[in-house]
């Protein structure tokens, strides 16, 4: 999504405004009570952001559009608007005026961060606050918007905004684990929209001429995004999909995988299994929800790939004979992906990366299980803390002596030393590569099986 949606711009004389807001356009005002929607699914209801706009009523357009970018804008820089609105408000929020509180997020993001004309985000903030506020607090959005309007430049430069949009818990985690410089470029990278970046089946070069797009050193294509992605040359087609490229970087650890049987764990959306199924692999691929299997088997369906799609839980799940290799992109907090789900460092809690890590070692015991001596297992999650990676992974090797780690090499990833570890593990890190746009967080250890 781009950035380059603004609010609507008024045309009217400041006189006659009293008497244009019956007639003022009902597109914005519906776009903004879409995003209003949005942010309060994610806040205070606690679903995920892409849960919330799949069941939005609002059909696809310049509205829903205009909604899921000013959200995604609110949640990726919900610190710092948190902190302009309290240098204006005169006193807190009372905690249960969560929607008021909401309201002035999403006009404080127009106003600061998505260039709207001061006067239309006011103006259409108040129109929404007379719908869904009680009276007591129109007049305050009025007030503080007026005011935010014209203190926000010199109060965002004074701000820490890395620190500000990074939740204290996740902070200390980078620091402890990658040191003070590498966790702020992290924070720095979160607050960049990501670029769009798709895997090929076929020729890259082609593909990179024909969209216009860089060829990373991985292998990727990354476009600066912008446009729907379906209206992309080669999308009906089924030539490419979209994934990050770091994303792409475990299922290349497995090597030649053309003629063997691979298991691919936790496998919706489908990336990995894609790439998989494309080298020529016999590919079981094993999902717990069978909502998500069947978004996978439709993936797989427009990029004419076939594999064998289970509905099962990996942890109790036996092949019927072991296989070649297994990759498992394990659930867990995704952290990693926080550029591209900023609602992801609003609904994770330390608890969750404990309670993950648990389980995350369990499924690493059941897909060593189905791995023959001399195989393949690969375990994978888009997390930056370091309970879910490296120190999961130290554990997990002290206690089985029938794995062994394989080390990842740098011709393996392009040429990208900076993307392993001392200790062999992929590693990488939104604040890679920032002449290019950054990449996600992602960590993969691999194993050979004795």
């Amino acid at each position: 999504m781009t950035q380059d949606i603004r609010g609507r711009p008024s045309a009217a004389p400041r006189k006659f405004a009293a008497r244009r807001v019956a007639g003022r356009n009902k597109s914005a005002l519906t776009a903004r009570s879409g995003a209003l929607e949005l942010v309060e699914a994610v806040l205070v209801r606690k679903r995920f952001l892409d849960d919330a706009l799949g069941q939005m009523a609002m059909p696809a357009g310049r509205d829903r559009a205009f909604a899921h970018a000013l959200a995604l804008m609110t949640l990726r820089r919900l610190g710092q608007i948190d902190a302009l609105l309290d240098h204006c408000l005169a006193r807190p929020l009372e905690e249960r005026a969560h929607r008021t509180r909401n309201l002035l997020r999403l006009g404080a993001a127009q106003l600061a961060f998505l260039g709207t004309p001061a006067h239309a985000a006011v103006a259409e903030s108040v129109d929404l606050a007379n719908q869904c506020l009680p009276a007591v607090h129109k007049g305050l959005v009025n007030a503080v918007l007026r005011r935010l309007s014209r203190d926000a430049p010199s109060l965002l430069a004074a701000q820490d905004a890395a620190r500000l949009n990074t939740p204290g818990w996740m902070w200390d985690s980078w620091q402890d684990a990658y040191g003070e410089t590498r966790a702020r470029a992290i924070a720095e990278a979160h607050l960049i929209e990501p670029p769009l970046d798709i895997s090929v089946r076929g020729d890259v070069s082609f593909w990179a001429a024909r969209l216009g797009a860089e060829e990373l050193p991985t292998g990727t294509l990354r476009l600066a995004g912008g446009g729907r992605v379906e209206e992309l040359a080669g999308f009906e087609d089924g030539a490419w999909w979209v994934q990050d490229a770091a994303s792409a970087l475990p299922a290349r650890l497995l090597g030649d995988v053309a003629d063997k049987t691979v298991v691919d764990l936790c496998a919706a959306p489908g990336g990995k299994t894609a790439q998989l199924a494309a080298a020529g692999a016999r590919v079981v691929a094993v999902e717990r929800s069978a909502g998500r299997a069947a978004t996978l088997e439709a993936n797989l369906a427009r990029l004419h790939l076939t594999c064998r799609v289970v509905v099962s839980d990996a942890e109790s799940w036996r092949p019927e004979a072991l296989a070649d290799a297994v990759l498992l992109d394990a659930p867990c907090s995704a952290t990693g992906t926080i550029r591209r789900h900023p609602d992801v460092q609003r609904l994770k809690t330390p608890g969750d990366v404990a309670r993950l890590a648990h389980r995350q070692s369990a499924m690493l015991d059941a897909a060593l299980a189905m791995v023959r001596p001399g195989g393949t297992l690969v375990y994978a999650v888009c997390s930056l803390e370091g309970a879910e990676c490296a120190a999961l992974v130290d554990s997990w090797l002290a206690s089985n002596p029938s794995a062994s780690r394989l080390p990842v090499r740098a011709d393996e990833v392009g040429g990208q030393t900076e993307f392993i570890d001392p200790h062999g593990n992929l590693r990488t890190l939104p604040g890679h590569w920032p002449e290019r746009g950054g990449l996600d967080g992602f960590f993969a250890a691999r194993f050979v099986r004795r």
